[in-house]
């Protein structure tokens, strides 16, 4: 068998063995005994007698080892043109500082800490400090509304918030104060305290609940690591784009730690000393386990990005980043490379920097198109590399596993199960499909280490939401299949396929196609409702800069391209040229509030979109073009 067929197998066959093997990847104040144990539900859980603390783990643990002087963090900030490197050493000492000053207000063990920032090396030095103290951080993307952030503070009832002055983005400084007061006049819980970081680019003014962060820190006396349970809470994480009551993510620490240090090996291929960058954001997950985390814990360097992928100050600054920082695995998502595609079309910057630092590029938070893939593909002379994960498991599902065993890659693959996750194909009644057949993506139990253990405050919605379906399945929400070479391609969000006239079609197949035409930068498709067929796709796209040509002609270039690769079956007859889509801060195109506006339906705009303008843009253009009922549409 070869090394990957052999550690997945194992994985599989062996999960006590396997992960217990996997344990003493990192320092436990007392190893775990018991590896796996089943919950009255019958969710597996991970390591629950071990004793650890990952603040220790990922810092204390490292200056022990006589990694002090090595940057843990290089924080890069275009938009405030500052830079600054933190050491393992300064880095603990500033976490064990900042956890005496939120010990000083109160907050002990299993107690919630909201925390509200950018990207600035404060926002990691609050996370881990939480976590020395055994307390449960909760990340809220700084910017978002004041209602948004107000139902997180009630889910959570922290009792403290700890925040920055202000946000700063291309030409912008976004005041944080004003958000926070709101939102806590809103929520229904108040918490005690707020700590505020305070930016030389606007300073806020404090009340009487609020705390300076330097007047605090200068004042604190370092607080020891508080021992925790490998089963206790590290985080809860609300998912973004949810609407109503908040669906908060339960990460437990000594799985998510093991899980980490794992990958950072086996997929991520980073070896201690060597230098990582995740350009995400500490509100998401990617920021949460490969900026704050798992680089820390692996003993690497995480470069910190307060920046855009174009903009700050042109399509080069990834480029200019590795070069600089000599960044050995490079990862971010699709969209950020769509953007850098659009604006620098033939990758003309690159030459500008030296590169050869960068040995793999990894991208996940939506599917990879393949015309992006063989755009970076052809650029770069490193392996691109497409894994496929969720905000509920932590870290990737699958990959091409860069640093057990690297595979040939495929166009519009993340390659193959990362050892732990048992991924099948069932149809609905629950039966396992062939090769080549579509399906729901679900992961069959238990989950490995670093999967969500619950809803924050809500263990009936966990079940509900993840494991009803198919009983004894974790349910991804994912369509896709497995190819005969044991590949699996993940074709999008299960209610992304739309029926047409009775055939099921998959909107991610039709994206590749349009995808691919040489004038598309970046494009959807969505199904919108029509009364003779149930369903009609439609296609978006947005033209790479220096396009000249009629917008009439690439509609019916794109048309007929689906219509040769699809099938006059695919019935694709619409497409509209606009200047922006609305996505998520984590770029994620918003296809279900797209679909929404087509069919004539009421819209909100969610908190975690990145540009509320793209959606007026959007309306106009459907209902100029008369697109389904998007004339009745309205925004609410």
């Amino acid at each position: 068998m070869s090394t990957y067929a052999n550690e997945f197998r194992r994985s599989i066959d062996q999960p006590e063995a396997f992960w217990a093997e996997q344990a003493r990847r990192i320092p436990w104040f007392t190893p775990p005994s018991t590896i796996l144990e089943y919950d009255e539900a019958n969710h597996a859980r991970w390591f629950v007698d071990g004793e650890m603390n990952i603040s220790h783990a990922a810092l204390d643990h490292h200056v022990e080892q006589g990694r002090g002087d090595q940057p843990a963090i290089l924080w890069d900030s275009p938009v405030t043109d500052s830079k600054r490197t933190l050491t393992y050493r300064e880095m603990r000492d500033q976490v064990a500082s900042f956890a005496g000053a939120l010990k000083g207000l109160g907050v002990e063990k299993g107690d919630r800490v909201v925390i509200y920032m950018p990207m600035v090396p404060e926002a990691l030095v609050a996370m881990y400090a939480c976590a020395r103290l055994g307390a449960v951080h909760s990340v809220v993307f700084g910017g978002f509304a004041p209602h948004e952030l107000a139902v997180r503070i009630e889910d959570a009832a922290p009792k403290v918030v700890v925040a920055a002055s202000c946000g700063v983005e291309v030409n912008k400084v976004l005041p944080y104060k004003p958000i926070i007061d709101a939102a806590i006049e809103q929520s229904a819980h108040k918490p005690d305290a707020c700590v505020v970081f305070q930016r030389e680019q606007h300073l806020a003014e404090l009340g009487p609940r609020d705390h300076d962060w330097a007047t605090l820190l200068d004042a604190a006396t370092p607080a020891d690591c508080v021992p925790v349970k490998g089963s206790d809470p590290l985080y809860v994480l609300y998912t973004s784009g949810t609407t109503g009551k908040p669906k908060g993510v339960v990460r437990d620490t000594g799985g998510y730690a093991v899980a980490l240090a794992y990958s950072m090996d086996a997929i991520y291929d980073v070896e201690p000393g060597e230098v990582f960058f995740s350009a995400s954001d500490v509100g998401w997950v990617v920021g949460h386990s490969y900026i704050v985390y798992a680089p820390l814990l692996r003993g690497c360097t995480s470069v910190v990005y307060e920046g855009k992928p174009v903009k700050t100050p042109d399509a080069g600054a990834f480029w200019r980043l590795i070069s600089e920082y000599r960044v050995k695995s490079f990862f971010t998502a699709p969209t950020a490379f769509r953007a850098i595609k659009k604006e620098d079309p033939d990758g003309k910057l690159l030459a500008e920097y030296d590169i050869s630092c960068l040995k793999a590029l990894f991208l996940a938070g939506e599917r990879l198109d393949p015309p992006t893939f063989h755009w970076l593909d052809d650029l770069l002379d490193v392996p691109v590399i497409d894994h496929w994960w969720q905000t509920e498991t932590g870290w990737p599902i699958a990959a091409n596993l860069h640093g057990l065993e690297p595979m040939p890659t495929k166009a519009g693959s993340a390659t193959v199960p990362v050892p732990g996750f048992n991924v099948q194909i069932l149809d609905r009644e629950g039966e396992q499909v062939g090769p080549m057949e579509q399906g729901s993506v679900v992961i069959k139990q238990p989950m490995p280490p670093g999967c969500l253990v619950g809803v924050w405050g809500d263990p009936q919605r966990f079940h509900a939401a993840y494991m009803a379906a198919f009983p004894g399945y974790y349910l991804t929400g994912d369509g896709g299949y497995f190819d005969e070479d044991g590949y699996l391609f993940i074709m999008g969000r299960t209610d992304d396929v739309i029926n047409v006239a009775g055939h099921r079609l998959s909107t991610g197949e039709m994206e590749e196609v349009v995808g691919a035409h040489p004038a598309v930068a970046e494009c959807a498709v969505i199904g919108i409702h029509d009364a003779l067929k149930g369903q009609l796709p439609v296609g978006l796209v947005i033209p790479k800069d220096g396009f000249e040509g009629r917008e009439a002609d690439l509609e019916q270039e794109l048309v007929a391209l689906v219509r040769e690769k699809i099938g006059p079956i695919a019935c694709l007859k619409q497409v509209l040229v606009v200047d922006r889509l609305p996505k998520t801060r984590s770029g994620k195109i918003l296809r279900k509030l797209l679909r929404n506006i087509a069919d004539g339906k009421e819209y909100g705009v969610p908190s975690t979109i990145d540009d509320p303008a793209s959606l007026q843009d959007v309306h106009d253009a459907m209902k100029a073009r008369e697109v389904g009922a998007a004339h009745e549409a309205r925004q609410v």
